[in-house]
């Protein structure tokens, strides 16, 4: 069981597989649209169970509770040396200068 006011990561989905845009890819369109949120629990829960959170914006959110102490794991890739130069190129063309 997992305390109230514990930092945790919640899942709810927002539209069912079928129910999304017209307009959007037969895959994408066959998949539900799930959110994820963070917050704070307002009473205990366990994992895989329902939950409701408080963001540090104030919102309250139910979902599916997930993750305890959630991290922040964004990733842009990894390094493409072609980007130092195309940065290189433009403040040149910009700015008259290599920006070295």
């Amino acid at each position: 069981m997992v305390k109230t006011g514990t930092w945790v990561s919640i899942r709810s989905t927002i539209l069912p597989a079928g129910s999304r845009a017209d307009n959007i890819p037969a895959d994408t369109s066959a998949v539900p649209l799930d959110m994820w949120v963070k917050g704070f629990l307002t009473a205990p829960a366990q994992i895989g169970g329902e939950a409701t959170v408080r963001t540090v914006t104030g919102r309250t959110e139910v979902g599916l509770l997930e993750e305890v102490d959630p991290t922040t794991t964004v990733s842009y890739g990894n390094f493409v040396p072609e980007v130092l130069k195309i940065g290189r190129d433009a403040r040149a063309i910009l700015f008259g200068g290599g920006g070295e």
